[in-house]
């Protein structure tokens, strides 16, 4: 058996989109077991696009990634060596272990995973952080009624194709926006959204409203915001009064090197979107899945059930090898991937 690891880690800070090169893999020893932890292997490793925040120093609500320090993210893995009495050797276990093939820890934070609920890499996407998200966005921020419409941003990524589909469970009209013709078939074929746009087939926000408002014939109750840009351009002159937006992420800004509306490019937006947000009566509610933990054994009650009797669908981007993981997540964050992003790392 191999004594070496792997890590990833982060080289530099990028300056706007991230480059191969902001990344570095290092190898070590695999970490000794430190008294009353754990020692694993990961077998799966979940890309976010919250991880590119993390590359910044700029302030956020969790801290950046240090310069030299390995990249953060959650993972599946098998326990190798326990000095814990809550774990024993060959435990699956859920975590923020990191870009990395072992990683030592003191078991703090550390999830068993039961794997006759459903494939064990679910843990970190439909079943783990993205699943929750996406549920405890919707429900208790989006606050969705029986015939109201909603409209999905990244439709068929690993929040919203979750969002998509507790939204037609819960009886609503859902319209997702996804890039190109194969996500948005997929969106209405497979997960059974009632319509799907293609953002790429829209020049800007205008031509964006015009394609929801044909989907849309009765407004927009809730907007799912994932990715901003000229979808969150093309749904506000759509929401109707007491309409509710649920902000999750903002994938189409995140490498413009400002976090304002609109990034730094194209004109202030701010005094429209601030006006909607009045005339309509709107709620506009920015939440961290953190502060929602306590929500989450309610959540893996209701969607483990969903996916059982086959209501709930899920799709996955597999990559073999962690020396892949940094480019799956540049090309992640240009739309490349297709469902919940994952690094296998490891064979179970």
């Amino acid at each position: 058996m191999s004594t070496m690891m792997k890590e990833v880690v982060l080289a530099a800070r990028p300056q706007g989109a991230p480059k191969l090169s902001d990344f570095r893999i290092e190898e070590k020893p695999i970490p000794d077991l430190p008294a009353g932890g754990i020692v694993v292997r990961v077998l799966w490793q979940s890309l976010d696009p919250y991880m590119r925040g993390r590359m910044d120093e700029s302030k956020s609500y969790a801290a950046a990634v240090p310069v030299g320090g390995k990249m953060e993210a959650g993972c599946v893995a098998e326990i190798i060596a326990s000095d814990n009495p809550k774990f024993t050797v060959g435990d699956i276990v859920e975590s923020r272990f990191g870009w990395c093939t072992h990683a030592a820890a003191s078991g703090q934070g550390v999830r068993k995973i039961d794997p006759s609920l459903a494939p064990i890499q679910t843990a970190i996407g439909i079943l783990g952080m993205p699943g929750i998200t996406a549920y405890v966005g919707l429900l208790d921020h989006g606050r969705p009624k029986k015939g109201e419409t909603i409209v999905v941003g990244a439709a068929t990524g690993a929040v919203g194709s979750l969002v998509g589909q507790l939204g037609k469970i819960y009886g609503c009209r859902v319209v997702g926006v996804a890039g190109g013709a194969e996500k948005c078939a997929f969106a209405v074929e497979e997960l059974g959204l009632d319509a799907c746009i293609d953002h790429h087939a829209q020049a800007d926000g205008k031509a964006m409203t015009d394609a929801l408002a044909a989907q849309c014939p009765d407004g927009v109750d809730v907007y799912f915001e994932n990715v901003a840009g000229k979808t969150l351009d093309g749904v506000m002159p759509l929401m109707n009064v007491w309409g509710r937006i649920p902000v999750c992420g903002m994938i189409s800004q995140y490498n413009l090197g400002g976090m304002g509306l609109g990034g730094a490019e194209g004109p202030d937006r701010l005094p429209r979107l601030w006006r909607t947000i009045l005339t309509q009566r709107l709620s506009v509610r920015g939440f961290i899945i953190t502060d929602h933990y306590d929500r989450f054994p309610a959540f893996l009650e209701e969607v483990s059930g969903y996916i059982r009797d086959g209501r709930v669908k899920y799709r996955e981007s597999i990559t073999e090898g962690i020396e892949n993981a940094p480019q799956a997540f540049l090309d992640m964050l240009k739309g490349g991937n297709f469902g919940k992003t994952l690094i296998k790392t490891a064979t179970e």
